[in-house]
């Protein structure tokens, strides 16, 4: 998969990049994080898909084999149980490309950082 490096500018750009069955996964991960975070902002930011409420909430990006998801290290953290079975580092996690991607646990995460965005604004 060849990804373009290009500047993107919004997240349907970012989207329309990959192949079809990507688009669909990035598509889905953005409407589940949509959902859980309705008032924050999307943004482009790091060549990256984001979203932002009293500071960056989470990040997301494609990539040959996964999408990275980034949460920041107090989301990973938080549900190192959950995220066990994928590999993850410390403010960052990837989901394989091949396995359907754990929406559920993404939402959960996702509200986890709006909380403690919000606590911290």
């Amino acid at each position: 998969m060849e990804i373009k490096k290009e500047k993107v500018i919004s997240i349907d750009e970012y989207i329309q990049q990959f192949p079809k069955d990507v688009q669909e996964k990035l598509n889905k991960l953005r409407s589940v994080i949509q959902e859980a975070a309705p008032e924050a902002t999307e943004k482009i930011s790091y060549q990256m898909p984001t979203f932002y409420l009293h500071g960056n909430l989470v990040h997301f990006a494609a990539y040959k084999q996964h999408i990275g998801f980034y949460p920041a290290p107090s989301g990973i953290e938080a549900f190192k149980e959950e995220l066990s079975e994928y590999k993850n580092a410390k403010g960052s996690v990837q989901f394989p490309l091949t396995k359907p991607l754990p929406y559920d646990l993404v939402k959960k995460i996702v509200l986890y950082r709006v909380a403690e965005n919000k606590k911290h604004h």
